[in-house]
């Protein structure tokens, strides 16, 4: 055995290796390579997070591992458990195969970062690979190989809970995000130093369920499926994931991890992936609960066939019956193998080999690196969004004003201030809204807290209840009208009042689905209570979704959007509210002004009668509460100067695109300078308007920066749904280039034949 493992690009001497450890295995061995299990130890007496059953008992894993018949562990964090079990693998097995240790690394591990829809609305792809390379440093220090992420589903119904995952309603963002998101965990192949390998999820159409219900069927268009919900998963294959996680749910009438259309055809072939497929959890089970699949036995042959490498099982797999299946020949053999050496190559890409053990030492350090909680300040200051802001309340004046009131019961809770798919970190370090603001006022400001409400409820309770600290305080001594009363108080005797409102973290997230984009509870109404006292009111809104805003937008002087901001986040509050730093962020999808308007987005087609498009309701304006890419700063910018080098191209041919913009304010501040097309006449009907192009700059007061964009064929073709090929079209395309997706200064050119 080397002391190295081989190079990453030493593809021959990694299969060579894989297959030499095939050739020793057992059909029970090999399929054990594919079976990954939840393992919770001490909640082992639980219910499932799925309500399937009891979770299973570590004494039956650990007899299924020591027989060879175990690939991976799900949930296992810390470092001397994970050399235990480890150990286990590396010593007491016949082939001494190391473990994948797995985990949900979603927006940080000890160091908790915003949430992804939150630094999707950075559009910092530096920040955002920066940011996972210290969650990939994290996890990895404690033993975790893998991370089941980035979500990359586009998510076009805010009612959909795991919409909060993932970057939003755009492709074209959407597949930057994920690239930044792999680098940043992965680096530039599997087995990096400090990295982990990437599993981009859910394939494909997770994000489009019916009523935006979770697991509910999808039924997508060829059309949607590749030009909207397939660019971030090829971009995250082009970007060199090593995994990918199958989805749920029904797609187009075909569970899609009995898929074979997904998998075979577009993954591998359209795409070359070459890295190995895990199902979700129990998603193989469920092909039987799909009426899909006759029993598990049947279930296990058609995901393997279908190109699932690996169970995900939370219990009794249903890869257990391979074997048999195999026998009496349900199967090829070849089929098994490869999906086993795809799961071997990763463990010796990983060098797990040679270091399969955790340096429990170096874990801490590696923990406690304060770097990394300055990253997360940074990175909840450049994604928090500034909705609205009249008068210029913002940023607020220690000058002028000695006392501010802090209202709402999630302005000083820890775990809502992290926000959901954390487990493992440290409360002690987190900073609330209220912890970051009464820092920065020091002596200067008198800082006034109060709840006002007591948290809302869900109706029914979370699948992350049984996660420790994830349990809502039920507050039975709470005296709703006295404490209503007192927060209205205090903001009236105020200078200011800084109300933090929003979904509490259990109410959004994977089975978080909401039939209102309403604010939960009496929010509203203390909302309205605080307006009415005269007092300036700047609201703070922490969420992974749009919220019904409609009276806010109306009479709050300002709206900064939070979202979840991580570990750092009230430090970032104080810094954005106090005016050290200029808000930057723009939204990542459009905000709709109720729920009965979703699906709404900005790159709709024309339709018929477009000059009624803000009239589709008699009800109600028909437009978005604030549009896609909206943010507003604390300064001004200017686009001028618009220019093409070339006003023709021919279709395969590009063009590059310019503009100058400039600071008009007073400050230094943040730019997103996004780039839209149109074409107006083709084989098909196109939208409106599309994201192809955007850069975040920095420009002090004053300063112009003239900035440039490519057009080339792969921002101006399409997905034909008549002809079922990419097309290029000879036409005229519109170009917008502005602060958001309602920009007005444009230009246009010509395509002609190739």
């Amino acid at each position: 055995m080397s002391s190295h493992p081989p190079t990453n690009d030493n593809a021959m001497a990694v299969r060579q290796r894989a297959e030499g450890l095939l050739r020793r295995m057992t059909p029970a061995e090999k399929v054990g390579q594919l079976t990954q299990y939840f393992y919770f130890g001490s909640v082992s007496d639980q219910e499932s997070p799925d309500g399937s059953g009891p979770l299973p008992q570590p004494d039956v894993i650990e007899a299924a591992l020591r027989r060879g018949e175990v690939g991976s562990l799900l949930f296992v964090t810390d470092p001397a458990e994970t050399n235990r079990l480890q150990r286990i693998a590396m010593e007491e097995t016949r082939l001494r195969i190391p473990l994948l240790f797995g985990f949900d690394v979603i927006h940080g591990y000890r160091t908790v970062f915003p949430v992804p829809i939150g630094m999707a609305a950075s559009w910092d792809m530096q920040l955002i690979e920066r940011v996972q390379s210290i969650a990939a440093r994290e996890a990895r220090a404690v033993g975790i190989h893998w991370v089941f992420a980035p979500m990359v589903d586009i998510a076009r119904d805010p009612r959909w809970g795991r919409m909060i995952e993932g970057a939003g309603e755009d492709p074209y963002l959407g597949a930057a995000v994920a690239v930044a998101q792999v680098r940043g965990f992965q680096g530039d192949a599997v087995g990096q130093k400090e990295r982990l390998i990437s599993g981009p999820k859910h394939f494909a159409g997770y994000g489009a369920s019916l009523g935006g219900r979770d697991y509910d069927e999808v039924n997508l268009s060829d059309y949607e499926l590749w030009n909207v919900h397939f660019p971030p998963f090829e971009a995250a294959i082009k970007a060199g994931c090593g995994n990918v996680m199958s989805a749920y749910m029904d797609l187009n009438g075909v569970p899609a991890t009995g898929n074979n259309w997904l998998f075979s055809q577009v993954l591998r072939k359209t795409w070359g992936f070459d890295g190995f497929v895990v199902s979700d959890a129990n998603a193989v089970r469920d092909l039987v609960t799909h009426g899909f699949a006759r029993d598990l036995s049947n279930a296990a042959v058609r995901a393997l066939n279908a190109g699932v490498d690996m169970e995900m099982a939370i219990a009794d797999p249903a890869f257990e019956s391979l074997p048999s299946a195999l026998e009496s020949g349900q199967f090829s053999e070849n089929d098994l193998n490869a999906s086993v050496l795809r799961v071997l190559e990763a463990k010796v890409r990983m060098g797990l080999f040679e270091n399969p053990y955790v340096d429990q030492s170096r874990a801490e350090e590696v923990l406690g690196d304060t770097r990394h909680r300055t990253e997360s300040r940074i990175a909840a200051e450049r994604s928090e969004v500034l909705l609205r802001n009249e008068q210029e309340l913002l940023p607020l004046n220690v000058h002028e004003w000695s006392s501010i009131a802090v209202i709402g019961p999630l302005a000083d809770s820890k775990r809502d201030t992290v926000g959901p798919w954390v487990f493992d970190f440290n409360q002690d370090e987190t900073i609330t809204v209220l912890d970051g603001l009464r820092e920065k006022a020091g002596d200067r400001v008198t800082i006034s807290y109060a709840p006002g409400i007591r948290r809302a409820h869900r109706a029914f309770p979370s699948m992350f209840d049984m996660f420790p600290g994830n349990i809502p305080d039920q507050q039975p001594d709470f005296d709703d009208d006295v404490e209503f009363q007192r927060a209205v108080k205090l903001a009236a005797d105020a200078d200011v009042a800084v109300i933090v409102l929003g979904e509490w973290q259990n109410m959004i997230g994977e089975n978080a689905s909401r039939s209102s984009l309403e604010l939960p509870g009496r929010q509203l109404d203390l909302l309205k209570a605080v307006v009415g006292t005269g007092t300036p009111v700047v609201m703070l809104l922490m969420n992974g979704r749009p919220l019904d805003l409609r009276w806010a937008s109306d009479h709050v002087g300002a709206i900064l959007d939070i979202w979840y901001p991580g570990s750092m986040g009230g430090h970032a509050v104080a810094n954005l509210l106090f005016g050290d730093v200029s808000p930057g962020g723009k939204l990542p999808f459009t905000w709709p002004r109720s729920v009965g308007h979703i699906p709404m987005i900005y790159s709709h087609t024309t339709s018929q009668q477009p000059e009624k498009q803000a009239h589709r309701y008699w009800d109600e304006e028909s437009t978005p509460l604030y549009p896609f890419g909206h943010g507003l700063i604390y300064a001004g910018f200017e686009y001028s100067r618009l220019s093409l080098d070339r006003s023709s191209i021919r279709a395969g041919e590009s063009l590059r695109v310019s503009v100058d913009v400039k600071n008009t304010g007073y400050r230094e501040a943040d730019e997103v300078a996004q780039l839209y097309i149109h074409q107006r006449y083709g084989a098909s009907s196109r939208p409106v308007r599309e994201l192809k192009g955007f850069q975040r700059i920095s420009l002090s007061a004053g300063e112009v920066r003239t900035l440039g964009f490519t057009l080339g064929p792969d921002e101006l073709r399409y997905w034909n749904a008549a002809s079922k090929v990419w097309t290029i079209d000879a036409t005229t395309f519109d170009v917008w280039v502005g602060g958001d997706s309602t920009a007005l200064l444009s230009t246009s050119f010509e395509v002609a034949d190739s």
